[in-house]
């Protein structure tokens, strides 16, 4: 099953080599780097790594990750998304792949609430938000997510069908949804999560904190009260 990583990454020029060191190149034949318009090194420090790099000059998580899928070579068959802050594990990418390519689970997220997390990784307003975006779901929709982790996979064809669109904080709840609307199978693996090289741009700041968690409840009330 040929795996294709697409890796977001705005000003993330000191994790991005790592993050690419780490996946397992028996698993994945092609690594993406999205650079967000990054205003340091990002590009050529993946590009040194060895990665494919594409530059979205539209800042926003979702916009990156569209470019990503765009990029895609035409005989992808698994999907990988992976944050470039080197918070996640890219070594425990077989967790999420492998349940794909038995033909066990169309999408598979990995969840940082049942895996492993070094102490004060998860920001606790990080912590509250997930919490919060997966009790919605399961009032709405009756499914029951952990978490809303940014490390996982999915079958090409099945991200098809999810007809994407959100360009920036929704995009990890967005897809979730979507894929219970679609009647995906789902399952959630445990994955380690570490701190982060660096400062988050979202839940770091008070600003970013208020702006992702008001994104991801309109994105619930828009999925709930329309499809895409």
């Amino acid at each position: 099953m040929k795996t294709c990583v697409v890796i977001p990454a705005f000003d993330e020029e000191r994790s991005i080599p790592l993050v690419l060191a780490a996946i397992p190149r028996d698993l994945a034949v092609d690594a993406i780097v999205v650079d967000n318009a990054s205003a340091d090194g990002t590009a050529e420090a993946a590009r040194r790594a060895g990665a494919r790099v594409v530059r979205e000059e539209r800042r926003g998580y979702g916009s990156a990750c569209l470019r990503g899928i765009a990029e895609l070579p035409s005989d992808a068959e698994c999907v990988v998304f992976l944050d470039a802050d080197f918070s996640d594990h890219p070594e425990e990418m077989a967790l999420l792949v492998e349940p794909i390519r038995k033909g066990e689970a169309d999408l598979v997220i990995g969840s940082r609430m049942l895996g492993a997390r070094e102490p004060g990784a998860l920001l606790p307003q990080a912590y509250l938000g997930n919490k919060l975006a997966c009790l919605l779901i399961r009032l709405f929709w009756g499914f029951r997510y952990t978490d809303l982790g940014p490390f996982r996979a999915i079958r090409r064809d099945a991200l098809a069908r999810l007809r994407m669109r959100d360009r920036d904080f929704g995009w990890t709840v967005e897809m979730q949804v979507r894929a219970i609307q679609e009647g995906l199978r789902i399952v959630e693996r445990p994955v380690s999560y570490r701190r982060r090289v660096g400062v988050s741009k979202i839940t770091g700041t008070l600003s970013g904190t208020v702006k992702a968690g008001a994104k991801i409840l309109w994105t619930v009330g828009r999925l709930l009260l329309r499809a895409p």
